[in-house]
C-alpha cells in the first residue's frame, strides 16, 4: 500500500452512529490516484453515510478520513476544493434548460459570463447533450439527467468524484452511456469513487472495489482477486421448461450437496462448485430424469455470487434505512 500522500482517500475507523443503527462501523479504505474504486453493498449498508462523511457533510463520530491528506473534518473547506458529487437524486433544475443549468452552476461557481457559457458548451458536447441543450431538462430522459447531473459535477473538474449509485432505474442503454463517461473522466485523470449495488457495474469500472455489509467492510481487492476468494467455479444451467425447476433444483443441490439460488431467468440456476467432475454428473442426472437443459455453463464466479458468499444475500437487497437516503 502507498503512502498517504500517494492516496485519493484514506479512512481509519470510521463510525457514525444514528440512533440505535451504527451506520458507519469502523471502515478503513485506501483509494490510490487515477483510478475508480468501487464501494459495493445493498440498500441500507453505509455506503452514502461514508459518502457524506468524505464529501465533508456529515460529521464522524470517530475515526480519521483523509482526502489527499487533508482532513474531512479539521480541513473540510480544502477538500471541498478538489471534489465533487453526484448523488442518487438529480441535483439540476428541471425547469431549465440543459445549458441553462450549466451556464447558473459555472457562474455560481465563479466563472465569469464568457467562460461559463463556454464550459457549458464543452461539457454539453462532452456528455452527447448538445441537441437538447436548449431544451427543458424536464423533457430529458433517464439517462440523458443522469449525464446533465454528472457534467454539472465536474463544471470545475474535481480531482475527485464521488458517483453514488449513478445509474439506479437507468435501463441498460442510458447505463452504458453513463460508464462512458466515467471512464473518459478518469482518464483525464479525476479519481472516481464509485457506490453501487450493481456489481456488474463494478465489474467493469473499478480498479479495485470494497463490499461494505450492516456498516463493516468486509471483503477489500480487485474483481479478480474477491472472486479468487471464493474458492469455487459457478455452475449454471437454464431449463428448456421452467415447470421442471423445481425437480431440477432438487437433483442438482443432491449431486452437488450445495443449494442453487436463482438465475437470470425464471429457468435458470445456478450452484457453487469445488469440484468440476460433479457438474458432469449433475448434467448426466437431468438427463437421466428427463429433464432437458438448452444451455449450462461452468465457471468463474460473478461479483454478485461473491457477494452471495460473502453475506449470504444477494447486493440489490430491499429496504433503505433513514441514515442511508438522508
Amino acid at each position: 500500500m502507498g503512502s498517504s500522500a500517494e492516496l485519493a482517500i484514506e479512512t481509519s475507523q470510521l463510525t457514525k452512529t444514528f440512533g440505535s443503527t451504527r451506520a458507519v462501523d469502523g471502515v478503513d479504505l485506501a483509494v490510490e490516484t487515477g483510478t475508480v474504486f468501487g464501494f459495493l453493498g445493498p440498500n441500507g449498508a453505509g455506503k452514502t453515510t461514508t459518502i457524506r462523511i468524505l464529501s465533508t457533510l456529515t460529521r464522524p463520530d470517530s475515526g480519521t478520513a483523509q482526502v489527499f491528506g487533508l482532513d474531512v473534518v479539521r480541513q473540510a473547506e480544502a477538500v471541498r476544493a478538489r471534489i465533487g458529487l453526484t448523488g442518487q437524486y438529480a441535483s439540476i433544475d428541471e425547469d431549465l434548460t440543459g445549458r441553462e443549468n450549466l451556464v447558473l452552476l459555472g457562474r455560481l461557481l465563479g466563472h465569469p459570463w464568457p467562460r461559463a457559457r463556454s464550459r457549458a458548451d464543452e461539457l454539453l458536447a462532452a456528455f452527447d447533450l448538445t441537441e437538447a441543450a436548449a431544451r427543458s431538462v424536464k423533457t430529458y430522459s433517464g439517462g440523458m439527467r443522469r449525464r446533465l447531473d454528472i457534467a454539472a459535477s465536474v463544471i470545475v473538474t474535481p480531482d475527485l468524484l464521488f458517483l453514488d449509485e449513478p445509474t439506479t432505474g437507468l435501463d441498460p442503454a442510458s447505463r452504458n452511456q453513463v460508464w462512458q463517461v466515467v471512464r473518459a473522466l478518469v482518464e483525464a485523470g479525476t479519481t472516481v469513487l464509485l457506490t453501487t449495488q450493481y456489481l456488474h457495474e463494478a465489474d467493469v469500472l473499478a480498479n479495485r472495489m470494497a463490499v461494505i455489509d450492516q456498516g463493516r467492510v468486509i471483503a477489500q481487492g480487485t474483481p479478480e482477486e474477491l472472486k479468487s476468494s471464493v474458492g469455487a467455479a459457478t455452475f449454471q444451467v437454464r431449463l428448456r421448461d421452467v415447470e421442471q425447476r423445481a425437480e431440477a433444483d432438487r437433483l442438482i443441490s443432491s449431486v452437488l450437496a450445495a443449494a442453487t439460488h436463482p438465475g437470470g431467468d425464471p429457468a435458470t440456476l445456478t450452484v457453487s462448485v469445488t469440484d468440476p467432475d460433479r457438474a458432469s454428473r449433475a448434467l448426466a442426472e437431468l438427463a437421466a430424469a428427463g429433464i432437458p437443459v438448452a444451455d449450462f455453463s461452468l465457471g468463474q464466479p460473478s461479483l454478485d455470487e461473491v457477494f452471495l458468499a460473502l453475506t449470504g444475500h444477494r447486493a440489490e437487497a430491499e429496504g433503505t434505512t433513514k441514515e442511508e437516503v438522508a
